[in-house]
């Protein structure tokens, strides 16, 4: 499954295939400026924002037989 950072509720990045993807993605925007150490406690990223597993749903794409006409008769 593949992680996202979220912002709340609110999903700000996109989905990448592991937890350690987002971290790097959050660095190399600057929106942290390290990589959480697992002895280490305190807050890494800003308040309110955090990484999670999400389902990708597959994308929708409609039929081209859906498609409305371009002239109406």
């Amino acid at each position: 499954m593949p992680f996202a950072l979220f912002d709340c509720d609110r999903q700000v990045g996109e989905p990448l295939p592991s937890e350690l993807e987002v971290w790097k993605q959050a660095l190399e925007s600057g929106l942290i400026t390290g990589v959480p150490v697992a002895d280490e406690g305190g807050q890494v990223l800003p308040p309110g924002y955090h990484v999670k597993e999400v389902r990708v749903e597959e994308s929708f794409k409609p039929k081209r037989e859906w498609d409305l006409p371009k002239e109406i008769s």
